[in-house]
């Protein structure tokens, strides 16, 4: 499938229509954005920029020949902006770019006029439309192509309710103006679709049974059962946020099936010789992230991953942004290969996101981190989840501006176990996770001990996460209470686009907290910010477009 993420020839999907698009012709054009291109589309090409748009921001890749024409290819690519919405307004991430957007993401005062949350907006709303196309034109072309949409579709409609709480909702392609539908309207119809996609209602449009595969596979990057029950699970953790009643019994069942299907923990470290002669050792935590995640194992832990491939792929988001954007030039991660400028095997090195303090101290409460390269500070923590460069840095960011203040992240490479490069020196190889097992382990233990009423976790939800922990090689402890469990989130989803919504679960990101970070609210020692901050405001272009939208509580 991805021989077209690069050149798909599709531009009758690039027509915008629905969802709020087809009326903003100042920012949007209601045309193909390539009049050259074919008009007909194949019912496989269709299908597979449907996909597309999880790893690009268009056809041809970079900013060239975007989805939503007038944004920036890095704007509007789903996973970045993703990614800058839920950490850099948490207590994970910070960064100093001068790009609009990026300082009122950082100090919570973000507005309905933010371009980057526009961006996001867009870029789901657009996804969504390419898949009521698909369903609309070649709904009745394949059962199981079809659940696979649908899911892109509930998958995206969670992300867009998840982020902007009351949104315009419709699965046809039509001039008309969507309504506005409720976030626990969205919820229900999100629930509805998936447990139809996995044989719980009445269609027979199923997804395929839980079956990890790996890059160069047949039916590599696409979804199955195990993916439709992680978001449900998904789903039912945050039911009380999204709809005022918990449902935390289902959240455990759903991952409690991703736990038990062919979808597991990797953990098997590496060590061998590479293609120099140099034996190498990296941990299952590390080969999650590196260049070769798609052949490396890693894999069995994938419920969805986004093909990424440098020189089919490119773009200014996905892995490519993870990495680029987290590492400087002076950042070693490994003990190997000295004369490579950092270990990378990827030219380009933005310095731009890092960590604020508060991440450090998850891994590091009675001792400070050690100063040095990442794999002396795995080896302090006693965790193989603490990959920090903290050599030449400052824990404190008391200058946002400056790489140096605020530890470094090298989690995210494009480095490969036996030494080899990647298959271009701008691009990424590392394979995308939007999903992964780990997430139902805590879904599961943190569900658990919710449904206990003691605040302790039980037997069976210590031992999900010390299945974890044994993984990194960290201490087993016999209890956690929540406040733990929220750690143990972070210590290892960190920098992964999840931070927001975990913070907002228990209660600890907008409102009166008992929760403050780095520069939270715009205050070095960090301060409160409005409740309503925990929705992102409808962007005020699609307002304008839209009569029947109605901005979020809180913002004018």
């Amino acid at each position: 499938m991805n021989k077209y993420f690069k050149y798909i020839v599709c531009a009758a999907a690039v027509i915008i229509m629905g969802l709020g698009l087809n009326s903003c012709v100042k920012d949007l054009d209601v045309e193909p954005i390539d009049p050259s291109l074919k008009n007909d589309v194949t019912a496989e090409q269709l299908f597979n920029k449907c996909y597309s748009v999880f790893a690009t921001s268009g056809n041809n890749g970079g900013d060239d020949n975007v989805d939503v024409d007038g944004l920036d290819g890095g704007f509007q690519h789903k996973f970045r902006q993703m990614w800058n919405s839920n950490e850099l307004t948490t207590d994970e991430a910070i960064c100093g770019w001068g790009d609009e957007g990026i300082s009122s993401y950082c100090h919570n005062s973000y507005d309905a006029s933010h371009p980057m949350l526009r961006g996001y907006y867009y870029g789901l709303c657009i996804g969504i439309t390419f898949c009521n196309q698909y369903l609309e034109v070649f709904g009745d072309y394949d059962a199981t192509m079809s659940a696979e949409i649908r899911f892109l579709r509930a998958f995206q409609f969670y992300l867009l309710m998840d982020g902007f709480g009351n949104i315009p909702f419709t699965t046809k392609i039509s001039g008309d103006n969507p309504e506005q539908y409720t976030r626990a309207q969205v919820y229900e119809f999100i629930e509805s679709e998936l447990k139809d996609i996995i044989g719980e209602g009445s269609g027979d449009q199923l997804l395929s049974d839980p079956a990890p595969k790996n890059y160069g596979q047949t039916g590599f990057g696409r979804v199955d059962k195990a993916a439709a029950w992680m978001l449900l699970a998904r789903l039912y953790l945050n039911a009380q946020v999204y709809t005022g009643t918990p449902q935390w019994a289902a959240a455990r069942d759903y991952a409690k099936k991703v736990m038990d299907s062919a979808y597991t923990l990797f953990t098997n470290d590496y060590e061998g010789a590479g293609v120099d002669g140099i034996t190498r050792h990296f941990t299952a935590y590390q080969m999650l992230f590196m260049g070769d995640n798609g052949t490396n194992g890693a894999m069995v832990e994938a419920l969805f991953p986004v093909i990424q491939n440098g020189t089919r792929t490119t773009s200014w988001g996905g892995t490519n942004f993870l990495i680029c954007s987290t590492f400087d030039s002076d950042m070693h991660p490994y003990p190997y290969d000295p004369t490579e400028v950092n270990g990378l095997y990827n030219n380009s090195t933005w310095g731009g996101n890092r960590c604020r303090p508060e991440l450090i101290k998850k891994f590091f409460t009675d001792i400070e981190a050690p100063e040095g390269h990442a794999y002396d500070v795995v080896a302090a923590a006693g965790d193989d989840r603490a990959l920090f460069e903290t050599e030449g840095r400052h824990l404190n960011v008391e200058n946002e501006s400056d790489f140096k203040y605020g530890y470094a992240v090298a989690k995210f490479t494009n480095f490969k176990c036996d030494g080899s490069k990647g298959s271009d020196n701008t691009f990424s190889d590392s394979q995308l996770m939007y999903m992964r097992a780990a997430e139902a382990y805590l879904t599961y233990a943190e569900a658990v001990t919710r449904l206990s009423g003691s605040g302790a976790a039980p037997a069976d939800a210590v031992s999900a996460i010390n299945a974890l922990r044994a993984r990194a090689h960290a201490t087993e402890k016999a209890s956690y209470s929540l406040n733990d469990i929220l750690d143990e989130w972070s210590r290892e989803f960190y920098f992964e686009g999840r931070r927001r919504v975990d913070l907002i679960r228990f209660g600890k990101f907008g409102g009166n907290t008992d929760y403050k970070w780095q520069w939270k609210g715009g205050a070095y020692s960090g301060r409160d910010f409005e409740a309503y901050r925990n929705v992102f405001a409808i962007p005020t272009d699609d307002l304008i477009a839209n009569p029947n939208l109605t901005q979020n509580e809180g913002y004018k």
